[in-house]
């Protein structure tokens, strides 16, 4: 039997009530249907109860969304006499997240019957006591509440007595027996009556106790309360030994009979007796233990006063105390979780949890606020009241806070306040946003020719500040060509570290410097990639030898080379041609003389090649000569080559490549040089005529103005002796031995033309002359 109340529904929350002690699996309501929920989705959403009991009595199935018993519930044992008893949980489904509050309002049914905590009750009465006279019995006990409880006594029949059931203020049954007839103890001296208590449950229940009564003679008056019933209020929690009140009676009797002593009577219950105290003799009230608002918000304290008479009569009160609720419990945060992971791309206003604070406390003590820090990327609203949501705020950055750490705060609004702090942990997941990033956009690798193939040359690396997958990078060369061919035909590259392998070995000659590009690409979803450049630079070993192409005459290696007999000190025989392949020092040749049919005659330069003549030629001299030059680099270990020259010294030979300039090929770089030159040199000599035009033009006007001539023109004139030596010089000089023709030099002839005012300019033109009988010209 369930009770579901729609307008709970309305709020999110569900309310259903079961009577207590339903076997397990008993049918409580279908979850599904009253929150609107899809059954199918129930597993997937992972949906689950979640309570300090409701876990242990509810169960809910997957299968079709029905909330049933798991266990036999006892009202009694989970409320005692509560007059309201509810289990409450919470429904919690996952992706996406909702909760939902249930409630099961626990109804009692009458299983259990009343009891009398003695089955005996031995009174003594006085046969002087007046008819009408009430005399309170022990109550009996039942766990149950409302109509289940007990609600009346009755006794076995008497003329003597009757009983009559009292409902007190707070709603519980007493009974008292009532004396209706005189007794006297010389007729009947005790009466054994049965005391019935009954229940109000259908059906009823039942409990009995004995009444044995025996009379007795003489103390006819009881004691008498000054009040009926007593009423105070005190604070929770306050020391003990705190005085509640002080009850006092009276005994009109005189003597032992008037000698009152003070007690609970058998109506107090045992956690009355656990927490006050009373004096026997004073009738004072005290605190035995710690009061509890949120336990029991009021005490009924029932007390009496026996005199010490024969028989002993009593007098009963009743002492209420209410108890005043100070702010002694402190906020409850109660998280479904401590421990949350959400990923760095979260949106703000994304719902991270939910949590409620609780405070059991009363009024203003009872109200609670609830705050997180500033300055961090989440937000706190309340949804309802003490239930919170928490939110992001703004865009997370796993890279550069990986977790927070947030502080709860919750604090009530009594005076004073108290508060109490929850740390959730929200652990920020990686999400592939970085890409990987090189240390620097281009490389440089130097690589010398001739490496070994296989062996790596460099190793690039690129840095991810993502985490797991997402950080894990792998290497690999874009399409690229080198010479028309790929770049896999020359380089390999591990993809797990960089490192770059040569497949081949390297020529310098043939290649010098080629570009590269590696891509560094992760393994996250989706993948990330960047590229860098590597600038592959070939260094230069000395592998190649110097080669000899040819003397300046450019006949080949092998061609004899002639010298004339006149041929003097200096004199260059040819000039060895060659080059060298390698660059820089590998590439810087040097001549050396390696071998000759006579050291003293001939002598190679080591920069320039040259060979030349290092004395004039004797008659005693060989007429073949064979010399053998080494050329050689200047690299580590040095290479070289050599060449053999055949030299032949011929008589009155004329050699007209040693009189004029040898023809040798003209470097790109020497015709650059010439024409520079050039250049340089007509346009000074067409400045220079240009001041001449000018000075001549300004002479001839001084002339026609009556001045003397401008110029004058100075020739050295060579005397009859001078002319005939110089004439017979330039005839041919003969040697008796030889026979051979050496030419003599002209010596170079000038005319100076001065001008009157070279005193002034010092200005000196020099004309070369050739022919000795012209005249001097200006």
């Amino acid at each position: 039997m369930y009770l579901l109340y729609g307008s709970d529904l309305a709020s999110g929350q569900v309310h259903y009530s079961v009577f207590e002690e339903l076997d397990e699996g008993a049918f409580v309501g279908n979850i599904a249907q009253d929150l609107g929920l899809n059954i199918r989705q129930l597993s997937a959403r992972k949906l689950r109860l979640t309570a300090d009991d409701g876990g242990r009595y509810m169960k809910v199935s997957l299968d079709d969304g029905l909330l049933c018993i798991h266990e036999r519930i006892d009202r009694e044992h989970i409320c005692g006499q509560a007059a309201s008893c509810a289990i409450s949980f919470e429904i919690i489904l996952e992706y996406p997240l909702e909760v939902y509050r249930g409630e099961v309002e626990i109804l009692d049914i009458n299983d259990n019957s009343p009891m009398f905590r003695d089955s005996k009750i031995a009174l003594q009465m006085s046969e002087v006591i007046a008819p009408g006279t009430r005399f309170p019995l022990k109550r009996a006990q039942d766990p149950d509440i409302g109509i289940n409880t007990i609600a009346d006594y009755a006794i076995s029949f008497s003329e003597n007595f009757s009983v009559k059931s009292h409902r007190t203020d707070d709603g519980i049954v007493t009974a008292e027996l009532i004396l209706d007839k005189h007794l006297d103890r010389e007729l009947q001296p005790s009466f054994q009556l049965i005391l019935t208590a009954t229940d109000g449950g259908v059906p009823p229940r039942s409990g009995t106790a004995h009444i044995l009564i025996t009379v007795l003679d003489n103390n006819d008056n009881p004691p008498v309360f000054d009040q009926e019933v007593y009423r105070t209020s005190l604070s929770e929690n306050g020391p003990l030994g705190t005085l509640v009140m002080n009850v006092k009676a009276t005994d009109l009797d005189e003597g032992l009979n008037a000698e009152l002593t003070y007690s609970f009577s058998d109506l107090a219950s045992s956690r009355v007796r656990e927490l006050f105290i009373l004096d026997r003799q004073t009738g004072e009230i005290r605190t035995k233990g710690p009061l509890d608002f949120e336990e029991a918000s009021s005490y009924s304290l029932d007390v009496q006063a026996v005199d010490h008479g024969s028989p002993a009569i009593s007098g009963h009160a009743k002492v209420l105390i209410k108890v005043i609720d100070t702010n002694d419990n402190s906020p409850d945060i109660k998280l479904i979780s401590t421990s949350i992971r959400l990923p760095e791309n979260a949106l703000p206003g994304t719902l991270i949890t939910l949590f409620n604070v609780i405070d059991h406390d009363s009024g203003e003590n009872g109200e609670v606020q609830c705050d997180i820090p500033k300055n961090i990327p989440f937000r706190l609203q309340s949804s309802s009241k003490n239930h919170y949501k928490l939110f992001t705020s703004a865009p997370l950055d796993r890279e550069s806070v990986p977790e927070y750490k947030i502080s709860l705060a919750a604090w009530d609004l009594g005076s004073p306040s108290l508060s109490s702090n929850r740390t959730i942990q929200i652990i920020i997941s990686d999400v592939n946003d970085n890409t990987p990033r090189f240390a620097e956009s281009s490389f440089n690798i130097y690589v010398t020719e001739n490496n070994t193939p296989g062996t790596s040359i460099f190793a690039v690396t690129a840095t991810d500040l993502d985490e797991d997958q997402n950080s894990l990078v792998s290497y690999s060369f874009l399409e690229n060509f080198i010479q028309e061919f790929p770049v896999s035909a020359y380089l390999s590259i591990n993809s797990m570290n960089g490192t770059i392998y040569a497949l081949r070995s390297f020529d310098y000659e043939a290649t010098k410097t080629f570009r590269i590009y590696v891509e560094a690409r992760d393994a996250g979803v989706p993948r990330l990639s960047s590229t860098a450049s590597v600038n592959v630079i070939v260094l230069d070993q000395n592998d190649n030898a110097p080669v000899i192409l040819s003397h300046s005459t450019g006949r080949g290696p092998a061609t004899v080379e002639i010298v004339p007999q006149s041929a003097g000190q200096g004199y260059v025989i040819t000039k060895i041609k060659a080059t060298d392949s390698d660059s820089g020092q590998n590439a810087r040749l040097s001549y050396q003389m390696l071998k000759s049919t006579d050291p003293s005659l001939f002598d190679v330069r080591p920069n320039s090649g040259e060979i030349r003549m290092t004395r004039t030629v004797l008659e005693s001299d060989a007429t073949t000569h064979s010399l053998v030059v080494l050329v050689k680099d200047n690299g580590q270990p040095s290479l070289s080559s050599t060449v053999t020259i055949p030299i032949s010294i011929s008589e009155n030979i004329t050699d007209s490549r040693h009189l004029t300039a040898n023809p040798e090929p003209i470097s790109e770089q020497d015709l650059y040089l010439m024409v520079l030159f050039g250049c340089t040199s007509v346009l000074f000599l067409v400045i220079i005529i240009l001041l001449i035009g000018v000075k001549c033009a300004q002479d001839r006007s001084t002339i026609q103005g009556g001045y003397a001539s401008p110029t004058c023109c100075y020739k050295p004139e060579h005397s009859a002796d001078t002319y005939d030596r110089r004439f017979a010089m330039e005839e041919t000089l003969r040697y008796s031995a030889s026979g051979r023709m050496v030419r003599v030099p002209e010596e170079p002839h000038y005319s100076v033309c001065l001008s009157p005012e070279s005193a002034k300019t010092d200005f000196l033109f020099l004309k070369p002359r050739v022919v000795p009988t012209a005249q001097a010209q200006c």
